[in-house]
């Protein structure tokens, strides 16, 4: 397995260093040179609907795999504690599979935060409400 090493920083630089994994968390975006050797530089947004960052003592870990579809490599990789795992190459209906599986958990993610953002609201005019009728008692 080949080694990736992790650099936090502000800003991704322009150019990339091969087996680095640049991280801002600042901006929620991590990038790296594809492992496979194209050059080609993978941003990855770090968000609950899109990958998530761990810093280990054994090294980085990016959640899910990585899956550069949209190249010419196709490759398709794991980072995970600090060492680049490959996997399998998909075919197109598993790549079309995975797009539609991403799309519906970016969809039930918004409207469960939206489900969410309402019932805090609900939640919070009865407080509000409440404290009325104490301030008003006094």
């Amino acid at each position: 397995m080949e080694a990736i090493k992790l650099l936090k920083t502000q800003f991704l630089p322009r150019e990339l260093e091969q087996g680095v994994l640049y991280v801002s968390e600042e901006y929620g975006i991590a990038g790296h040179l594809c492992p496979c050797g194209c050059g080609n530089k993978i941003m990855t947004p770090l968000e609950p609907t899109e990958w998530s960052f761990k810093d280990d003592v054994k090294g980085p870990t990016l959640y899910p795999s990585i899956g550069n579809w949209q190249l010419p490599c196709k490759s398709h990789y794991w980072i995970t504690n600090g060492k680049i795992e490959w996997s399998y190459q998909w075919s197109e209906e598993e790549i079309q599979e995975g797009r539609k599986a991403e799309e519906r958990k970016r969809k039930d993610y918004y409207e469960s935060l939206e489900e969410r953002q309402r019932n805090q609201s609900i939640y919070r005019r009865i407080i509000n409400w409440i404290k009325k009728i104490i301030n008003r008692t006094k």
